[in-house]
């Protein structure tokens, strides 16, 4: 399974308009928020506590365990992650992956990892995911397997943000500097964004090749 970003719910724009009514004593039209306004009290004026009532809902799948170190530093956000009791249960029923050079064990294997198109990491990877395979087979615990996780296992979970940290999440992560999986993910959350919210966070995507 590839990166998949799928939003699930999100809160209307006029929760912010309603908010932003309050704070400047602005007329609040509760069927059609006002973009013009939102935008400049909100990017202009950098009233920003008021887009803090906009949450937005993603399931993210497909993803490692890397990158779920990183995206878990970002505040404030919930999260809700697959156990690896289950994954590794999978494992276990696998086909074993001891031939890093056939084509059907590797094919099988991104399955359950994220690959990095570094030939001499990718071999590491997979040879640790034999390792975790054997473990497993042996009977020893998922719980205790667990901590031969290589860094590059998949997981997938649900991710709630409100629209101030997704703001800075999409500013940080969307950069060159950032890593390039976490930077897939910045643009996938973006595009899967409602239309008539993206201008909201136009300004925080960096360009990138």
């Amino acid at each position: 399974m590839t990166l998949n970003v799928k939003l699930l719910h999100y809160t209307p724009l006029t929760i912010t308009d309603q908010a932003i009514s309050k704070c400047w004593d602005t007329a609040c039209d509760l069927e059609n928020p006002n973009t013009e306004k939102i935008n400049k009290i909100v990017k202009k004026f950098k009233h920003q506590s008021t887009v803090e009532h906009l949450n937005y809902n993603f399931e993210i799948k497909g993803v490692s365990r890397a990158l779920l170190q990183e995206l878990a530093r970002h505040r404030i956000a919930s999260y809700s992650v697959k156990s690896t009791r289950y994954t590794l249960k999978e494992l276990k029923k696998e086909i074993e992956f001891n031939d890093f050079h056939n084509d059907l064990q590797f094919q099988k294997s991104r399955k359950y990892v994220v690959y990095t198109e570094n030939l001499k990491v990718d071999y590491a990877i997979f040879l640790a995911l034999g390792e975790l395979q054997l473990l497993i087979k042996a009977g020893i615990s998922n719980d205790i397997a667990k901590f031969a996780l290589p860094e590059a296992y998949k997981t997938e979970l649900m991710w709630t943000v409100n629209a101030r940290s997704l703001m800075n999440f999409l500013s940080l992560r969307s950069d060159k500097a950032a890593l390039w999986e976490i930077r897939n993910l910045a643009w996938a959350v973006f595009r899967e964004l409602p239309t008539e919210h993206q201008f909201l966070f136009e300004d925080c995507m960096k360009e990138y090749k």
